[in-house]
């Protein structure tokens, strides 16, 4: 299945109740009004968009029917997929990792499936050709370190872990040194699940990025947000509460294929100027694609 066909599957709960309520609101109106407007910003709200994101895409839409006249439904699909698009592409989606070696460190709330995702991403970049290292330095939870090892056997890549309790900043930097030797393309690393308030485990991120600062400062460096998208618009206040700590540069959306909030999407990208690197839609190891924003748009509407 190609990653188009695999996305509308995962997006299928989403997009049958977009596009559910998107065609009951042009079968109800008989001209592109005011009304038929109000009516799309309700149904862009009540898809998890966001209140703001959601305005903000009707007073452009609205623009353009004035100055296109607009008169045909289609076509105000057709624009209201562009405003929408538009928003996913102003910010820096690639994924930027050009020196050798790279570092993926990865955040996120537990729950969220970070663990997962790293193990998915890892097999990801596996497929490229690149050859990856996994730093275990999520050393608060037993069961996080168990879990990655099980993730990164099946992606066949190398792991660096410790006994639980260990400095996490001192994992990341013997995985450092083994990126090093075995002239690995890419180190992902782990974290333990910081939520806002535990003010430690934030010092904690800080000291890890700054090892990999000193180790590697030439390298390229991602910080990858991990969000639940079943959690709506939750996701986009646990990014603001990261945003303070570390410089995320970007998202990784998981359990896409279990929820009809998949709208959410477009708020998060808008509010937080921040892209969306990957997406998962599914259970299995091969289910994390690379976002395509086009794509994307297309399997929502």
């Amino acid at each position: 299945m190609g990653f188009f066909d695999k996305l509308k599957k995962g997006l299928s709960k989403t997009k049958n109740s977009f596009e559910e309520k998107i065609n009951n609101v042009f079968s109800t109106f008989r001209k592109v009004d005011e009304d038929l407007l109000e009516e799309l910003e309700e149904v862009l709200i009540m898809s998890d968009v966001g209140v703001e994101t959601s305005t903000k895409i009707i007073n452009n839409l609205r623009d353009r029917i004035k100055k296109q006249k607009i008169e045909d439904a289609e076509d105000v699909k057709q624009a209201l997929r562009e405003e929408i698009q538009a928003i996913l592409d102003s910010v820096d989606n690639p994924l930027h990792l050009e020196t050798k070696p790279s570092v993926i460190l990865v955040v996120g709330v537990n729950g969220v499936g970070k663990t997962t995702s790293i193990g998915k991403i890892a097999n990801r970049l596996k497929q490229d050709g690149k050859e990856v290292v996994v730093a275990a330095a999520d050393t608060f939870r037993a069961a996080a370190v168990e879990q990655l090892e099980i993730w990164a056997k099946r992606a066949g890549c190398d792991i660096v872990k410790r006994e639980e309790g260990v400095d996490p900043a001192s994992v990341v930097y013997d995985a450092i040194k083994v990126t090093k030797e075995k002239n690995a393309d890419v180190l992902i690393c782990d974290t333990a699940g910081r939520l806002h308030n535990k003010k430690y485990l934030m010092d904690e991120l800080v000291k890890i990025k700054k090892v990999i600062d000193k180790e590697l400062p030439d390298a390229s460096k991602e910080i990858l947000m991990v969000l639940d998208a079943t959690t709506g618009q939750n996701a986009i206040s646990q990014v603001k509460a990261f945003k303070e700590t570390v410089d995320i540069t970007g998202l990784v959306l998981t359990k896409l294929d279990g929820t009809a909030k998949g709208g959410v999407v477009i708020g998060i990208v808008e509010e937080n100027k921040m892209p969306v690197k990957f997406i998962g839609i599914g259970e299995q190891i091969d289910d994390m694609e690379i976002f395509n924003s086009e794509d994307f748009v297309k399997a929502l509407i």
